[in-house]
């Protein structure tokens, strides 16, 4: 069902994509409520919410979540400093907001209208006149531009990409900013408008780039902070009078009274506050500890509810990242015999029961994943100009390895050994020897306080032992996790990369050339392949649905062939705990429980 709503959506025919960006039979651009990837929004101009909100929904009460680690920021737009992941997302907003029931919509938040080019070289949006800081002061054009310029100068590098291809920007009459592209870029016009807007003034005197907990910020957004403690809390308060709790986009969402977000040491004390009662929501990644750990008193009154919500997101990739900047790891098979040797099916077994699918592409789990077997129609003509530069698997089809499901793993082990002689390395006394006669050892980046991680990675240890591997694993605390994984000061290190079913320009970031040796991307394996530059290339200039989803899915091919991580598994269904009078609607998003639903479009019952 989601997925043909996921194709029906993407598939509207060119007449309505040309309609919805501004492309009309005579090449005139027109002002629109909002705009969509690949045909039109759901969502007509006189829409009266979003699908999965509850327009009655009622105001009041406090969600209470927890996060393991510490923060010494409240300034989530730069690289400096660790700061609480939320804020980004609850205390800003930007002049288009996303609907999570469709693949790639934005409508009017900050803007009133959007318009782009019909040649798609430019976008233009018209301010609300109504729009406000939460200080009282209106949203002008002159703020727009600046966090603009700021952001995609000197802000996080996540900013940092989209902008290089950004020719100008500049103020349309009062209320209108036109911003310019070096080339026309169908996808550019929509992340322009999901940049957040600051307000220029609280920064005069001020370094943006090394701020930390001494600037509060003052946003546009329905919250606002109200307090917090370096390292232990931050409570955001709901703006009573925030400026757009009328419009439609709104209605029905953040109608909590305060968000409060608390920090632990590790995942044990903070599910140990769950069940006394200090948080009111526990997401839950293990489906054994789901199974096992949530029959304490709280739920047995009925004061916890135990959901799960099924969703219909990519499962993204989650496992150990291999740094191929790394002398080793930059051969394939040495790659190769790392996922080998990874008992997935045993600690699957061992931690989830067997439950949660192994992860076994980067798109899996959606209408965007490879196809299994060899490439055919577009995808195989799109890597056909790369052959030579493709790993075994990426045409033919790659399959991940599967075990026995014993700890030993013995085809397994074999087969890396395999692996690991293909490459040049020899077994000598017991120990794994490179080609150049000395011992192979490498380092595992972890961040404290994951016992489930920790458990992962003493089996996966363990069995690189059998190889004659010696590992050693460092567990350092937040702070020294994100400075490392910033300057790519690891070998292999654990990472999530949350997946969409509108992949685009972030791309570039994750594993594109240009972000190999930029600090503080997500490219941390360090890819450059000719094959993912044209795919992406290939999404971003596609000018049908089938061209995109054959392109993605021939990106899927060559990042899951390049063996850049060892994969662990995917919770197609998410598990949330969370107390009795916290409440959400029937309808869930496509998205199910990602950014955008909890706790935007939850309640708490009178």
């Amino acid at each position: 069902m989601r997925t043909q709503c996921f194709t029906k959506m993407l598939g509207v025919a060119a007449v309505s994509m040309m309609a919805v960006l501004g492309l009309s039979g005579a090449g005139i651009a027109q002002p629109m409520h909002g705009i969509a990837m690949y045909g039109e929004p759901a969502l007509g101009p006189d829409f009266t919410h979003l699908p999965y909100a509850n327009p009655d929904a009622p105001t009041g009460g406090r969600i209470v979540t927890g996060e393991t680690g510490s923060f010494d920021s409240l300034n989530p737009h730069i690289r400096a400093g660790s700061v609480p992941w939320q804020l980004r997302l609850l205390a800003y907003e930007s002049l288009l907001g996303r609907s999570w029931d469709e693949p790639f919509t934005l409508y009017g938040l900050l803007a009133e209208s959007v318009e782009v080019a019909p040649d798609h070289a430019w976008v233009e949006f018209i301010l609300r006149p109504e729009a406000r800081f939460s200080d009282g002061s209106p949203v002008t054009v002159e703020d727009v531009i600046w966090s603009y310029e700021t952001l995609g100068t000197i802000g996080h590098p996540r900013y940092l990409n989209a902008w290089t291809r950004v020719s100008g920007i500049e103020a349309v009459g009062e209320r209108g900013v036109r911003i310019s592209f070096s080339e026309p870029d169908r996808e550019l016009a929509m992340i322009m408008g999901l940049r957040p807007i600051l307000k220029a003034a609280q920064w005069e005197g001020r370094d943006f780039t090394q701020s930390g907990l001494d600037v509060v910020p003052i946003a546009t957004a329905p919250y606002v902070v109200d307090a917090f403690e370096a390292g232990r809390f931050v409570s955001l308060k709901r703006n009573p009078d925030y400026w757009g709790r009328d419009l439609a986009f709104r209605r029905g969402t953040n109608v909590i009274d305060e968000v409060r977000m608390e920090f632990f040491l590790d995942g044990t004390a903070m599910f140990e506050a769950f069940t006394a009662g200090i948080l009111s929501t526990m997401r839950e990644t293990s489906a054994q500890a789901w199974a096992t750990n949530y029959d304490f008193p709280r739920v047995r009154s009925g004061e916890v509810v135990l959901a799960e919500v099924t969703h219909q997101r990519p499962s993204g990739m989650t496992g150990l990242v291999m740094n191929t900047r790394r002398t080793d790891f930059a051969d394939w098979r040495v790659r190769e015999a790392m996922i080998q040797a990874f008992p997935a099916e045993f600690i699957n077994q061992t931690m989830n029961g067997g439950v949660d699918p192994r992860i076994t592409s980067y798109f899996a789990n959606s209408p965007l994943a490879m196809q299994a077997g060899p490439a055919t129609g577009r995808v195989a003509e799109f890597l056909a100009p790369f052959a030579a530069d493709l790993l075994p698997g990426a045409r033919e089809g790659y399959v991940m390895p599967v075990s026995d499901g014993s700890e030993r793993n013995r085809a397994g082990i074999a087969a890396a050994l395999a692996a690991m002689e293909d490459a040049g390395y020899t077994v000598q006394n017991g120990m794994m020897t490179k080609p150049d006669g000395t011992p192979f050892t490498f380092d595992i980046l972890l961040q404290t306080g994951s016992a489930e991680n920790d458990a992962i990675i003493n089996i996966y240890t363990e069995a690189l032992t059998r190889l004659g591997i010696n590992v050693t694993v460092s567990r350092v605390d937040a702070a020294q996790f994100r400075e490392r994984r910033d300057v790519f000061d690891f070998d292999m290190v654990y990472e999530r990369y949350g997946l969409s079913l509108s992949p685009g320009n972030e791309q570039y970031s994750y594993w594109g050339c240009a972000s190999r040796d930029t600090q503080g991307a997500r490219n941390l394996m360090g890819a450059c392949h000719p094959a993912i530059e044209a795919m992406v290339g290939r999404m971003l200039n596609s000018e049908s649905q089938d061209d995109y989803v054959a392109a993605v899915r021939a990106l899927d091919r060559v990042l899951t062939s390049e063996r850049y991580v060892v994969p662990f598994w995917h919770n197609p269904v998410s598990r949330i705990a969370h107390n009795a009078e916290l409440r959400f609607p029937d309808v869930i998003p496509i998205y199910g429980d990602w950014i955008g639903w909890q706790p935007d479009v939850w309640w708490v019952a009178p």
